[in-house]
């Protein structure tokens, strides 16, 4: 998709600012969350955005654009993109970002496989219902804090590939207009 025709599907897609007034679940809230400026693409919006949505979209498993928007309210970062930033996380990549996260929290942790293998090697053997609350709790504490990590270094690589990406959409739309000026 070109540049002109993605910016035409957005401006018939995205709800208008009246409609969102309108809407009775915003309504109560409407004029902290339809501030201007959480709605305006900026250097400096857009980057937080990103990154608060991709911190988001892993650690929060459910509600996360709600989660998001509303996040962006004190920090503020741009809404729309903060939203769209959550949807990194989806059924086909939420149980590759876990597999990272146990092997990331257990890699920090330094935790081996032997501590959390042996347990299921004795659950096969005898199936005792404690035996498997045991190795799922340690393995869902060791995933939980690889989450953080995941998020955290997964936000901050979106918040700077964003932050140059701008720099570098701003700086070659000053040189197609330059290059216009020259040849006008």
């Amino acid at each position: 998709m070109t540049e002109g025709r993605f910016s035409r599907w957005v401006g018939r897609n995205l709800p208008t600012r009246e409609s969102m007034e309108q809407n009775r679940f915003i309504k109560p809230f409407a004029a902290r969350v339809l501030r201007s400026e959480l709605w305006r693409f900026t250097r400096r919006s857009v980057p937080r955005g990103v990154a608060l949505g991709v911190l988001v979209g892993v650690i929060i498993p459910l509600g996360q654009i709600f989660a998001a928007a509303l996040l962006a309210l004190p920090v503020r970062a741009n809404v729309p993109v903060a939203g769209l930033t959550t949807f990194i996380t989806n059924p086909f990549t939420t149980p590759l970002f876990w597999l990272a996260s146990y092997h990331i929290g257990s890699f920090i942790l330094r935790i081996d496989a032997t501590t959390y293998g042996q347990p299921v090697a004795t659950a096969l053997n005898q199936p005792h219902v404690e035996t498997w609350m045991e190795w799922l709790t340690g393995a869902a504490s060791i995933t939980a804090f690889g989450l953080v990590v995941l998020a955290v270094v997964l936000a901050a690589i979106g918040y700077l590939a964003s932050a140059i990406g701008w720099r570098v959409w701003i700086a070659g739309k000053r040189r197609r207009r330059l290059t216009r000026v020259r040849h006008s």
